[in-house]
């Protein structure tokens, strides 16, 4: 085993198990949420994650973003099974370890990465486009100035030097393998003499500006090649600190979807049986309570921090694309209320990430004193949502902000008696007559008597 092996084998080691650590992390942190059940209807689940993870449906919805979104992916994915082979050289020093097994396919193979390569390269310069030139209303709302912007403008730098980095490689390789064996073997590469039957689709046309000194030719081959993989490990790391960590929780979260039908809400079991219990007329008002032992504990209702919600809501926030389209078909946002339901998505991952780094400096009980309400989301956020499910329709990825925002709607009334002012008089009408309207319940049919 060489030096150059050795070296790849430490950096793969190291970015795998930083990569794992990181990601460790973060589940830790999913899981600080309530329980909630999501292993029902499997089939429903697997074909709601093939539908809209792996087959993009909700995206091609806006087409022009949608496609070039789409040859990113598709790019990302097949290309990756290139990274798998340099893997394989950097571990073993061979090259091109899969020429040996596929023969004159092979390159059939690499021209299509190749076109592959050109039509992620294409679609980012549209997206620089749109984030740069056009400036979409969307991309440019108050929750995304500082970093959020600078954090979608990385990921599309680095996948131009990727890209980039993989076309040079092979229009360097390409040239070597178009010189003389003997050439070859007098520089001591004779590993480069694969017998190239035609240039690679794209990087032919670089090889213009390359030297034809066979020793260069590999020096540029061998920076191109540490470049494309130490950026795809450097990718891997910076992806859990990015809002780009939906290219891996874009499926299960898919999978845990909410499959029941929009609109409908959960009911507060304790809240529900209580309720059911007045309406019972074989029920005893004057009955005993249980002995405090068989007493269920006393529940909080709805959510004011992080642990309130559930894991599922909290994936919810880690899975964001940050891509706004719930926030362009918010009403309450479009009227210019303070609503954004891209920014409840994102102050609740910033809120987590905020408890997961006190759980690790102070341990899992530490209180710093800040809750997601209030500190992160104002009641007036809150309060300006119409409830219509327009966010959770126009998510790419099935995220589900409106649950979240109810939940912090139940805290305020049930747990701080703070609805909006408008609210209490029905509220009280509820809880006196059984009904939202100012007449007592002997007078409801009054309005059917004759005159």
């Amino acid at each position: 085993m060489g030096l150059g092996s050795i070296i790849f084998i430490v950096f793969l080691i190291g970015a795998v198990a930083l990569f794992w650590r990181n990601v460790s992390k973060i589940r830790r942190n999913i899981m600080l949420g309530r329980e909630v059940n999501r292993t029902d209807r499997k089939s429903e689940r697997l074909k709601t994650m093939l539908r809209v993870a792996f087959g993009q449906s909700k995206m091609v919805t806006k087409p022009i973003a949608g496609i070039m979104h789409v040859f990113i992916y598709v790019g990302f994915v097949i290309i990756n099974i290139e990274v798998l082979e340099i893997i394989l050289d950097g571990i073993l020093g061979t090259h091109r370890v899969f020429h040996a097994a596929l023969g004159s396919f092979y390159f059939v193979v690499i021209d299509f990465f190749e076109v592959l390569a050109l039509l992620v390269v294409v679609s980012v310069v549209v997206f620089l486009l749109r984030r740069l030139v056009m400036h979409i209303p969307r991309f440019h709302k108050k929750e995304m100035k500082g970093w959020p912007t600078w954090d979608a403008l990385n990921i599309l730098w680095i996948e131009l030097v990727l890209m980039a980095a993989f076309l040079i490689m092979n229009a360097a390789d390409a040239a070597l393998m178009q010189l003389p064996a003997e050439a070859l073997a007098d520089a001591g590469l004779s590993k480069y003499a694969l017998q190239l039957e035609n240039d690679f689709l794209i990087s032919q046309y670089l090889t213009g500006i390359l030297p034809q000194d066979a020793s260069a030719l590999a020096m540029i081959e061998r920076t191109a090649w540490w470049a494309h993989i130490l950026g795809i490990l450097a990718f891997l790391n910076y992806l859990p600190f990015s809002k780009h960590f939906h290219i891996i929780l874009a499926f299960p979260n898919t999978y845990y979807s909410n499959l029941e039908p929009k609109g409908r809400f959960t009911n507060n079991e304790q809240v529900k049986k209580e309720v059911e219990t007045m309406f019972d007329p074989d029920a005893d008002p004057y009955a005993s309570p249980a002995p405090e032992e068989e007493q269920e504990p006393i529940q909080t209702f709805g959510a004011k921090d992080v642990t309130d919600l559930t894991w599922k809501q909290l994936m919810d926030s880690y899975s964001c694309t940050e891509c706004g389209r719930c926030t362009a078909e918010c009403p309450a946002n479009q009227t210019g209320k303070l609503l954004s339901p891209r920014k409840i998505m994102m102050d609740t991952r910033d809120r987590l990430e905020e408890v997961g780094q006190n759980i690790d400096k102070n341990g899992k009980d530490h209180d710093d004193g800040k809750s997601l309400l209030n500190d992160f989301i104002t009641p007036e956020e809150l309060w300006a949502c119409t409830t219509c499910n327009a966010c959770v329709e126009a998510c790419p990825v099935n995220i589900d902000p409106l649950s979240i925002i109810m939940e912090m709607r139940r805290y305020l009334v049930m747990e701080e008696s703070a609805p909006p002012t408008e609210l209490n008089a029905m509220f009280t009408a509820v809880e006196n007559n059984g009904a939202p309207w100012q007449f007592p319940q002997a007078d409801r049919m009054k309005w059917a008597e004759e005159d």
